[in-house]
């Protein structure tokens, strides 16, 4: 059973956790107990009390020290949260070659740099606190639902989830647990943004609240506490697993309202 306190005497690094998702995971850590470090390109919004660190995942060495020094000021690692990523619109005819190996980069590698540098961290902490020692990824709805306008940022998505599968079988004996978590729409940043392009943002927002059989997007926190839970000890026998936190998006079928 887990309590307030459960992440006591356990580090975390949180990648992109300056803002959105990650920040509310960066807080929710703190929150049990954990120390915590921020990995993200700009630092200006990570948590009071976390260790600010600016890197970029698309730069290998950049990531690498960022992990080595986040490691070594906090006392090791336990528990990694792999959440930078962008968001990209269209067909596949709509992105050229550049974006599609810039979004690539960004939300499959960069999740591959992290993890790179973090195993060997992550190996040593797992000889100490079995079944505590971690890998959580965020995926997306989009790995395994087709959505319209999608197709550059679902790929990259799918990738994620096909990773997170092959990651839990190479390193489930070694003690390290790998999970990622599925939002749908989430109320990010991100799709702030998005909203602020559309011709009609109130329209195209009811549009996205409809679409999720919830009825409404989901919030940075509900994903943050999904990724905790998949990140914590009382976690201790999940790995290979993705969890949805969309509303009911991907499994409902729901006739339509009766009005």
């Amino acid at each position: 059973m887990t309590g307030t306190s459960d992440f006591e005497g356990m580090n975390a690094l949180v990648t992109g956790g300056a803002s959105g998702i990650g920040a509310a995971v960066a807080t929710m850590l703190l929150a049990r107990g954990a120390r915590v470090a921020v990995l993200d390109r700009e630092t200006a919004g990570a948590p009071d009390g976390t260790l600010a660190l600016k890197a970029d995942v698309t730069d290998d060495a950049a990531v690498r020290e960022a992990v080595d020094l986040a490691a070594g000021e906090l006392g090791g690692l336990h528990s990694v949260v792999s959440n930078a990523g962008i968001g990209s619109i269209g067909t596949v005819e709509d992105n050229t070659d550049d974006e599609w190996t810039r979004v690539l980069d960004i939300n499959v590698l960069g999740m591959v740099r992290t993890a790179r540098h973090a195993l060997p961290h992550l190996r040593r902490a797992a000889a100490d606190r079995p079944g505590a020692v971690s890998i959580t990824q965020t995926c997306s709805i989009a790995a395994t639902a087709g959505l319209p306008q999608r197709a550059l940022y679902s790929a990259s998505k799918g990738a994620v989830l096909s990773l997170t599968l092959a990651m839990a079988a190479d390193h489930v004996r070694e003690g390290i647990r790998v999970n990622c978590v599925n939002p749908g729409t989430a109320d990010t940043p991100w799709i702030g943004r998005l909203l602020g392009q559309a011709d009609d943002p109130v329209a195209e927002r009811a549009a996205l609240d409809a679409r999720q059989p919830l009825g409404r997007l989901v919030s940075a926190d509900e994903v943050a506490a999904a990724i905790v839970y998949l990140a914590g000890p009382a976690a201790a026998s999940i790995t290979g697993t993705a969890l949805a936190v969309d509303g009911g998006m991907q499994g409902l079928r729901l006739r339509p309202a009766q009005n």
